[in-house]
């Protein structure tokens, strides 16, 4: 019986190894050879590559493709010469037997490729390509991952305290989960707040923020640790938080009080004089002024930039989009304005002098008495290749426009138009803005006159002649006014500061 059992075994396992030698030769017929890995971006189609070598009719084969250990749920089944839907109801509609390249002859020539589209972040992971046939089987895997280059960074600036000011920096739609640094013009600052958030669809969010010094200048910097990061970057002038003004009305009175009580020793001192007690305070002859007012500079950046001013005129004198009586205009409300979104382009009007080289300041107001501060304006330079505009072009840096704009969804703040965005709190709208621009250094500033303060500056890099450029907006009750040096000219001013509150009539 032993014997008997014993035999049984070694016929079993000569079958076995006999099995296993034939199957093994049958596989060893086919061969399938992959690339892998394979990059792509989110939403968009990639092929991941399946080639083997065509033992015999395609159509007596089975393609089969599954992810995983998913080996009887696959995604998709070539099966009988067609193909079956597949198991997970995700792909539906999203996936084929693609082509390897274009000179690919498909599953006649062993081309078994999958074609994937709208990829999704759960698309990410690793596929197995099965091809079998009557002479064997042969397989290969893939590892695909999914990659999403997110926004440009947006800035916010909210002032907190004297001179402080809290900067946040927000960016999304990356894929994987993006790094975030803060730096200033020295050195790396360490990220406040950092979260991470993310959608529907898997995509990431990133949000962060600093607390430091008005007057610096901030970039945010965003993207993968590997990869090329979006950097933004703002520049601030001096504070308009209230807090700012009064600590400024504290210095005031502590200089003030100082001052009396050093004229009021000077008088003791000259009255002591004066009876010939003593002639001189601790050997000092008191014989000077107390202040020389001829030697006081004002060293503010907008005297600075006054030095540099232009009497601006524009380009045209007529325009279908705008009214344009002297150096005010405004929307023409009555022009056939078409339908659309993205129109701002209508509006615009560059001055007729361009510049490409040196410092150069003008002033526009936007107020006229009982009437609030304009609302929708947008001043700065342009170059001159941008015009005339087409239609919809978009008033951006890379089209060749660097501006400050306002915007009445916007009550609280001013808008650089850079990539990205950057936004400048303000307590009020200003009713006269400066604009300083210095070519050689890529420099433009923003003043409010009113007030003699740095709105903000941005940096470009002006390679062709630049001019002066405004737009009006629409549907703007106020007018913007190009205001002149009190030389010559129907819009000179005598008293620039007059402006602020002297009557004026909107263009009709």
């Amino acid at each position: 019986m032993c014997l008997q059992m014993t035999y049984m075994w070694l016929v079993a396992v000569v079958v076995l190894c006999r099995s296993l030698s034939s199957a093994a030769s049958l596989s060893g017929g086919l061969e399938v050879s992959v690339s892998s890995p394979v990059s792509v971006h989110h939403s968009h189609t990639t092929t991941l590559p399946c080639l083997f070598n065509l033992p015999q009719s395609a159509e007596n084969l089975e393609i089969r493709w599954y992810r995983g250990d998913q080996f009887y749920f696959p995604i998709i089944l070539y099966q009988a010469g067609k193909i079956e839907p597949p198991w997970e109801a995700s792909y539906e509609g999203r996936v084929s037997l693609g082509l390897n390249d274009a000179a690919s002859g498909g599953l006649k020539a062993g081309d078994a490729s999958l074609k994937l589209t709208n990829v999704t972040i759960s698309d990410e992971g690793g596929y197995t390509c099965y091809v079998s046939s009557d002479r064997g089987y042969a397989r290969g895997s893939i590892s695909l991952s999914v990659i999403e280059t997110g926004t440009s960074p947006s800035l916010s600036v909210i002032w907190k305290e004297v001179n402080m000011v809290n900067v946040s920096c927000e960016s999304a739609g990356w894929y994987p989960q993006p790094r975030l640094r803060w730096s200033d013009q020295k050195r790396d600052l360490d990220p406040k707040g950092l979260t991470y958030h993310n959608d529907a669809s898997g995509l990431v969010s990133v949000h962060s923020w600093i607390l430091g010094p008005g007057s610096s200048e901030f970039s945010c910097s965003v993207g993968p640790s590997d990869g090329e990061e979006k950097v933004a970057r703002v520049h601030l002038g001096k504070s308009f938080h209230p807090a700012a003004q009064a600590a400024g009305w504290v210095a005031f009175a502590l200089l003030l009080t100082a001052v009396l009580a050093f004229l009021g020793w000077l008088y003791f001192k000259k009255k002591v004089e004066f009876f010939g007690k003593k002639d001189q305070v601790d050997g000092n002859p008191l014989t000077e002024p107390l202040l020389n007012k001829t030697d006081v500079k004002d060293t503010t950046a907008l005297t600075e930039a006054k030095k540099y001013f232009e009497n601006v005129t524009l380009d045209e004198e007529e325009h279908e989009y705008l009214y344009i009586k002297g150096c005010k205009l405004r929307d023409n409300q009555d022009a056939p304005f078409p339908d659309g979104e993205n129109l701002s382009y209508l509006t615009t009007i560059k001055g007729k002098t361009g510049f490409s080289s040196g410092k150069h300041y003008w002033e526009v107001s936007l107020y006229i008495a009982n009437v609030e501060p304009k609302q929708s304006w947008s001043l700065g330079v342009t170059s001159e290749t941008v015009f005339p505009l087409q239609n919809n072009s978009p008033l951006t840096t890379s089209n060749g426009f660097w501006f400050l704009s306002s915007s009445p969804d916007t009550a609280n703040s001013l808008q650089f138009n850079t990539d990205p965005k950057v936004f400048i709190p303000v307590q009020s709208r200003p009713k006269t803005v400066g604009v300083y621009l210095d070519y050689d250094s890529g420099e433009l500033s923003f003043y409010n006159v009113y007030d003699k303060s740095v709105i903000g500056s941005l940096t470009a890099s002006f390679t062709r002649e630049v001019f002066p450029f405004f737009n009006t907006g629409r549907h703007d009750r106020a007018p913007m006014k190009i205001l002149h040096e009190p030389v010559q000219g129907e819009c000179s001013e005598t008293d620039r500061q007059a402006v602020e509150s002297t009557k004026q009539e909107p263009v009709s």
